[in-house]
């Protein structure tokens, strides 16, 4: 696997950022919905990577800056045909790996309560994070999971 900066231009990268908000869409109301689409993603205060194996794309993440001591993981998505194969902890490792090197003290994110959010909560919560209350402009939603980490 390799994971590279990606400046969301590629066909590949630009369909699976569609099937991530079609998911989203598909498991969570509208006002809930945080994931940020492709000019959303282009923000200076967010790096976006994607995960190769021999010329096929296997999953993305990103990385916002809150502060200089706060990031937040948007984005994480594993392309279907690579469920399982162990993306999105590489990609997650890889995240934390960066959040650390920028002197970041805290790593959140926001994620989805319903069941077909499980599988990422559980990789979070194996990766150290915790439940906590809301963090930057977001607010109490049922249909919200927030997680943190010290660094």
């Amino acid at each position: 696997m390799v994971i590279r900066e990606d400046d969301l231009t590629g066909t590949e990268i630009r369909s699976l950022i569609g099937e991530h908000l079609q998911g989203m869409q598909l498991h969570s109301p509208p006002e809930s919905i945080h994931a940020l689409n492709l000019d959303g993603l282009r923000k200076p205060d967010i790096t976006f990577w994607s995960v190769w194996t021999d010329g096929e794309l296997m999953g993305c993440g990103a990385l916002k800056e809150l502060d200089a001591r706060h990031g937040e993981i948007k984005s994480m998505r594993t392309a279907t045909s690579h469920l399982r194969k162990g993306v999105a902890q590489k990609l997650l490792q890889h995240i934390i790996a960066e959040a650390k090197h920028r002197g970041y003290e805290r790593l959140s994110l926001e994620t989805g309560s319903m069941e077909a959010f499980e599988p990422a909560r559980r990789l979070y919560t194996r990766f150290g994070f915790e439940e906590c209350r809301p963090f930057a402009h977001y607010t109490n939603d049922p249909n919200s999971v927030f997680m943190t980490m010290k660094l």
